[in-house]
């Protein structure tokens, strides 16, 4: 009799094993889907012309190089923030000058960019101003 009770405790221990492994799984999938669903596929970004004074809206997929005028622009990652009250924004951004034909592989600006404070890595360009207004 006593046999059966431990074989009994041993399926029991192993089936609560079992469970809170799948349990755990779940848990870290979910944290995986969160982290995915807040990483987004384009950026939306306004180009200012200093020039001309004019606006320009920009949608840039990730990943892919795009080019305005005489820039070239590729948006790496884009997030936004997991707090409703202050929602913030942020890109990394890649943006070349395609005129400067001596320094082809030099960035005018690579790092990431906030919506909300733009000044704190600001893009310096002569005639071009950019501001990140949207990821999706």
């Amino acid at each position: 009799m006593k046999l059966k009770k431990n074989i009994r405790l041993g399926k029991n221990s192993f089936i609560l094993i079992l469970l809170s492994l799948i349990l755990f799984l779940s848990i870290a999938k979910s944290e995986d889907y969160k982290k995915t669903q807040n990483e987004k596929k384009f950026v939306e970004i306004k180009i200012l012309d200093k020039v001309s004074s004019k606006n320009n809206k920009l949608e840039i997929q990730l990943g892919k190089e795009t080019k305005f005028k005489n820039l070239l622009i590729k948006a790496l990652k884009c997030k936004n923030s997991e707090f409703d009250d202050n929602p913030e924004i942020t890109a990394y951004l890649q943006v070349k000058d395609s005129r400067n034909k001596s320094n082809d592989e030099v960035f005018v600006f690579n790092g990431w960019t906030f919506s909300s404070s733009p000044s704190i890595r600001p893009f310096d360009h002569p005639v071009y101003d950019i501001w990140l207004t949207k990821c999706y």
